[in-house]
């Protein structure tokens, strides 16, 4: 009979267990059978996001620059589209279209881009900040300095972006793009000045000097864009990447602003880029040449021949006069060595290329230069390049 009794008491405190295991097992989804969907107001998620508001949200010295910049600038950075009509195998016209970036930077509606965002194109279409697209007309472009001005009307002029001075950078200062990359429109990305006076080959296969390298992520579309410091100025214009897969690796390269300005104002003002020319082929002194000639230094630029009519030779700079083969190449020697413009020291023809491209048509500048075992002062004024 004892036994009947623990028995009995035995199976209703496992039945119990039992009861009490699934009931701690589904106990949400009993709970929400017996008492229904809770309230909005009840959900954890959404007091949390009541109490976050009232909470004073904490902001980055970085994230309030960056955002304040972004604010400020965005409004002048514009979406370009470019159209140009090309033939099919079947000898159709068909239109094909290219985007890019560019930014405001006057109030009658110029626009600052690259040259290969408009290059060829039949049509141009700007589409502002607030999504409205306008119609845009060729100023004027320059292929060597891959720059372009466009213009609309001024009367769709929303901002002007500021521009500030590219000479005054320094590697390591923060750098912030805006631009349209892939046609997703006002997209901003943040890095630093990675290196300065950077040399690449341009998609035309001339040469682009003195550019800004940075990690700020840039990619297609974002060219034309600016480049801009933390005071919201613009120090470049965005112009190319280094990618072994079409897309940003962290390496982009952008125009300095300061050369930026003077090839714009001279498209606004006539249409067209007056690249200063000295009138001269050269070639960088190496050591193996230097003994060769025995001139007892490494550094400067062998002048080899000046062309008649140009700036150097009317100034007197002398080209060479003697044939010498040296390796594979065959040039004359005995003409002079530029061995500083300005008081800076060139050492091989990119330095020289990029001391004349920083200045302008008619400026007047001070040779040194090795004639004849003494040193000579000339002064020469850059002129237009002869057609």
């Amino acid at each position: 009979m004892l036994n009947h009794e623990f028995n009995k008491k035995f199976l209703l405190f496992l039945v119990f267990l039992l009861i009490v295991s699934y009931a701690y097992t589904n106990w949400d989804w009993i709970k929400l059978s017996l008492f229904g969907r809770p309230s909005i107001e009840q959900l954890d998620f959404i007091k949390a996001e009541a109490d976050s508001e009232q909470r004073s949200r904490v902001i980055t010295r970085e994230e309030q620059i960056t955002t304040e910049v972004f604010e400020r600038v965005h409004p002048a950075v514009v979406n370009i589209v470019a159209t140009t009509l090309t033939m099919n195998f079947w000898n159709q016209v068909i239109p094909q279209r290219g985007q890019g970036s560019g930014f405001i930077i006057d109030d009658e509606g110029y626009i600052l881009t690259n040259n290969h965002v408009v290059d060829s194109a039949q049509k141009i279409t700007v589409t502002l900040g607030n999504n409205k697209k306008v119609k845009a007309a060729l100023i004027g472009r320059d292929a060597s300095t891959d720059l372009a001005v466009i213009k609309i009307s001024k009367r769709y002029v929303p901002k002007v972006a500021k521009l500030g001075n590219s000479d005054d950078m320094r590697v390591g200062q923060t750098a912030i793009a805006i631009g349209n990359p892939f046609g997703l429109s006002h997209t901003m990305t943040t890095g630093i000045i990675s290196a300065v006076n950077r040399q690449i080959q341009s998609e035309k296969g001339g040469f682009l000097f003195d550019l800004i390298q940075t990690d700020a992520a840039i990619n297609p579309g974002n060219s034309g864009g600016p480049l801009l410091n933390s005071n919201g100025e613009v120090i470049g214009i965005n112009t190319a990447i280094f990618s072994r897969s079409g897309g940003s690796q962290g390496i982009g390269f952008a125009i300095p602003v300061n050369q930026a300005k003077r090839v714009a104002a001279q498209l606004i003002a006539s249409g067209r880029y007056n690249a200063p020319w000295l009138g001269v082929s050269g070639l960088g002194l190496t050591e193996d040449l230097s003994e060769v000639l025995k001139l007892g230094f490494n550094e400067g630029v062998l002048i080899v021949e000046t062309i008649p009519g140009g700036p150097a030779h009317k100034a007197g700079l002398r080209g060479g006069h003697t044939d010498l083969i040296y390796g594979n190449m065959r040039f004359s020697v005995g003409g002079d060595v530029i061995i500083s413009i300005n008081g800076k020291s060139i050492g091989n023809m990119n330095q020289l290329i990029q001391e004349i491209n920083r200045h302008k048509v008619g400026d007047i500048l001070e040779f040194k230069v090795w004639r004849n075992e003494r040193y000579v002062n000339l002064a020469i004024a850059l002129e237009e390049k002869l057609a």
